[in-house]
């Protein structure tokens, strides 16, 4: 990637700091995230024009307290602390910091005491949000108080002539309605050019695979979303018909999506190798149940495809596949990678040992950068912001074994509840909606015939980043006319429900 004028963030836990990234960027500024401990002279090698602290879960007066190193602020570029970054700026510069006494966490109003470069153009009182269990109770020599909540009396301070700023409350979060101006002073204070932008990337991404690639071939794992798709168009800007697009269909996709993906890529003149794998694929998930060996299972088998399809292509030394920053980023922050809630698996995850050189041109980009790559790239909007999709497909919304005729129910019956949701203008509004096939069958009655059928389970959210969520409030008639629908046009499901559970405690996906 050519350099960018770029934002570090010290990422010191904070299940917010990747939000904090996408804020910087969606700021057209480049933002990287880094291990909050990293060396001043490593960090002033990068030449940040900016350096943002995350928040954090631990407390900076606990034996273990993870620091920075105190040189970045002699670095001579705007710094800013949010919630445990400025608890440790406080400290790191003599100031004072204690338990709250109690966690806080929720709005706030934020009333702002003196003027301040950071909330140029703010109203004196906002909205805004707090995740906390300590706070800062006497500002270091040098900052000054600029603002205020209730309940924590230095929710902002600030040294204006070194531009270092500290503020308790979270602008990353949609919860701080203003938040966003906020980090938009702040790149001001760095005077930054705002140069990250769809056209650059899209630029810079062809010319690096070009380069790369020389006169060589380039294979392409398609799945048939966003991430996979925007890869193949960028090799195919790059180096033509030299590009190789593999799309194995697994059988497990939604209703009539392999047909629609071999359409898509004629369109853009690209010609798809598809290998039509279901039978393969079942008969590896014949009388599999728990959704880890299923995911175990699919995934072997799909390299295993792969493989055999990519030797026709001997010519091919190159394998572009749509790793995203997220990916990139996993095992960088202060806890070290997340628990494994689930195992994860997509067409980006294919090993060494296949050898192939990677390309990954995506690897520097979040989600909603892909998408509005896409855009640039001339993809439809409908396309391009395409809910989320499982990398094993229907195998994890059917819960229980997998056979095709289970599969067969559950898209038909997934292709009514999403055909809904797009006939009443709410597809946009909700982040993911699914239909899940449960491991059990109820008695019910269709005219004057007892019948012992399937259920289907209804699941729809709403979320930020998907890290939380909460359940989509449809009206009583939308559902109606939903269950309606699938009971009496899919045959062998008589009992619909709809999961009111948010995440936490639930998880978006049921397996």
């Amino acid at each position: 990637m050519t350099a960018h004028e770029t934002v570090l963030i010290l990422d010191f836990g904070s299940q917010y700091t990747q939000l904090i990234a996408r804020r910087v960027r969606e700021l057209s500024v480049k933002s990287e995230i880094v291990p909050p401990n990293l060396p001043a002279r490593e960090i002033a090698a990068r030449q940040p024009i900016g350096i943002i602290l995350s928040g954090g879960p631990a407390s900076v007066y606990d034996q273990d307290a993870v620091e920075p190193d105190p040189a970045i602020f002699r670095l001579g570029v705007p710094v800013l602390g949010i919630c445990y970054g400025q608890q440790v700026m406080a400290r790191l510069f003599g100031g004072e910091v204690a338990s709250a006494g109690r966690r806080e966490y929720g709005a706030a109003e934020l009333e702002l005491l003196a003027s301040c470069p950071l909330f140029e153009g703010l109203p004196p009182r906002q909205r805004v949000w707090m995740s906390h269990g300590d706070e800062v109770t006497r500002l270091p020599q040098g900052f000054r108080l600029v603002g205020r909540t209730e309940s924590a009396p230095h929710a902002a301070m600030a040294w204006e002539e070194r531009k270092l700023f500290g503020i308790q409350f979270h602008p990353e979060v949609h919860h701080t309605p203003l938040g966003q101006k906020i980090l938009d002073n702040f790149l001001a204070l760095c005077g930054a050019k705002r140069d990250w932008t769809p056209a650059s990337l899209r630029q810079e991404a062809v010319e690096a695979i070009r380069q790369r690639l020389g006169q060589g071939q380039v294979i392409v794992a398609l799945s048939g979303g966003v991430d996979s798709t925007v890869t193949a168009l960028l090799c195919r800007e790059a180096v033509g018909d030299r590009t190789i697009p593999i799309f194995v269909d697994t059988g497990l996709l939604r209703l009539g999506e392999g047909d629609k993906v071999m359409e898509r890529f004629a369109a853009y003149g690209l010609a798809v190798h598809r290998v039509n794998a279901a039978p393969r694929f079942f008969a590896a998930l014949a009388g599999v149940e728990d959704p880890e060996e299923k995911r175990r299972r699919i995934g072997h088998e799909f390299i295993a495809v792969f493989e055999e399809e990519a030797r026709k292509f001997p010519q091919a030394r190159f394998l572009a596949q749509g790793t995203l920053y997220p990916d990139v980023i996993e095992s960088t922050s202060v806890k070290g990678p997340s628990a494994t809630i689930k195992t994860h698996h997509n067409v980006g995850g294919l090993p060494a040992k296949l050898g192939f050189e990677l390309v990954e041109p995506l690897r520097f980009l979040f989600k909603d950068e892909v998408r509005r790559l896409g855009l640039e790239l001339g993809l439809p909007e409908e396309f391009v912001y395409r809910q989320p999709f499982p990398g094993p497909g229907l195998a994890v919304r059917i819960l229980g074994e997998v056979t095709p005729e289970r599969v067969a129910l559950l898209q038909k019956a997934d292709a009514i509840f999403m055909e809904e949701i797009r006939q009443a203008g709410l597809y946009r509004e909700i982040a993911q909606a699914l239909a899940v096939l449960l491991p059990v069958r109820s008695v019910g009655v269709m005219g004057d015939s007892r019948t012992y059928e399937n259920v289907v389970a209804l699941r729809a959210v709403t979320t930020e980043d998907f890290m939380t969520a909460d359940w989509y409030r449809f009206d009583g008639d939308f559902l109606d006319r939903v269950a309606r629908r699938i009971v009496n046009e899919v045959r062998g499901i008589n009992r619909v429900v709809y999961d009111v559970t948010s995440k936490p405690p639930g998880t978006i996906e049921w397996e």
